[in-house]
């Protein structure tokens, strides 16, 4: 069984997330998605609670495994996961940091990593990301369709009282409204 493990705060989930989930289901012909919810991301502050950010990931990832995940690092997740030959689904920006990674070699010993590319990191990019790491061999990259849409620009969007239309799915949207979330940033 391929498990794919998909990370990251989610606040909120976007178009973005949602193509990289299913174009690495295609891609890897994952048997299941796990849609892991940060409840304290080690790399960024997030103030809406888990919970909240739960709900709108279950609402993006209908019939995925959606969960919370209580450990702010990678490595520590995929130690205490059980996971049946996990692949970390990670976004190309997360690849150009990965080396500064607490255990970025046991991460790889764990899982094998897809990396999506994204507007403004492609393939070239990565090259010397790539070339940095221990275990090369354990990560593949595959292009998605670009969105360039950032969950902190949605945040903006609710705040200022703009239509977040065409750039969540429409669940998450009406989530985002009955929590009344993002009324401030």
């Amino acid at each position: 069984m391929n498990t794919g493990l998909f990370g990251g705060a989610f606040d909120p989930p976007h178009y973005g997330h949602v193509a990289l989930a299913r174009e690495a289901k295609r891609r890897f012909g994952l048997d299941r998605l796990v849609v892991l919810v940060s409840t304290n991301p080690e790399h960024k502050v997030v103030e809406t609670p888990a919970a909240d950010r739960l709900a709108l990931a279950k609402a993006a990832f209908p019939g995925d495994d959606v969960k919370i995940d209580e450990h702010a690092r990678t490595v520590d997740m995929l130690r205490a996961g059980g996971w049946e030959n996990p692949l970390l689904l990670v976004g190309a920006d997360q690849l150009a940091d990965f080396r500064h990674w607490k255990e970025p070699d046991a991460v790889l010993d764990i899982a094998r990593v897809a990396v999506a590319t994204r507007p403004g990191l492609g393939l070239e990019e990565l090259a010397e990301a790539l070339h940095e790491l221990g275990r090369p061999d354990r990560i593949e990259l595959f292009e998605i369709e670009p969105w360039a849409v950032a969950s902190r620009d949605l945040r903006a969007r609710v705040a200022a009282g703009e239509s977040l239309e065409g750039l969540v799915p429409p669940e998450v949207a009406r989530e985002i409204e009955r929590r009344g979330l993002y009324r401030r940033v």
